[in-house]
């Protein structure tokens, strides 16, 4: 959670959409990846089972720039194609460089939401 806080873009409007039980939800139900060093939790990302979207992927922003967040989705969209599913789906806010990041890792734009944010999907398996 202290993480998801700290970012500097995609910031929650309303913090209280995310509760605790959200993320006690995911760790014992999801694709759940950790990013440590040294003892230090670095980043994380959550791939939802059920559907086949990254609900979380955040890097601390003291770490960023070391692909921590490339590592993290991978490591994610292969939990869920290992799961059986064939196409991840996420969601995040345009001019941002979380935008830049899935596009430039191949996630296609599919449309936007009532929230405004972008739709991506990515093939994870022929």
């Amino acid at each position: 959670m202290r993480i998801r806080a700290s970012v500097r873009e995609n910031r929650l409007s309303d913090p209280s959409r995310v509760t605790v039980s959200d993320y006690v939800w995911h760790v014992t139900h999801a694709a759940v990846h950790i990013w440590e060093d040294n003892g230090v939790i670095q980043g994380w990302s959550a791939g939802d089972l059920r559907d086949g979207s990254i609900w979380a992927l955040f890097v601390d922003p003291q770490f960023e720039g070391r692909g921590i967040g490339q590592a993290l989705i991978s490591a994610t969209c292969r939990s869920l194609a290992a799961d059986g599913h064939y196409t991840a789906k996420l969601t995040t806010d345009s001019g941002t460089r979380a935008e830049n990041f899935y596009l430039l890792d191949g996630w296609e734009p599919q449309g936007i939401t009532e929230r405004r944010e972008i739709i991506f999907t990515k093939l994870l398996r022929d």
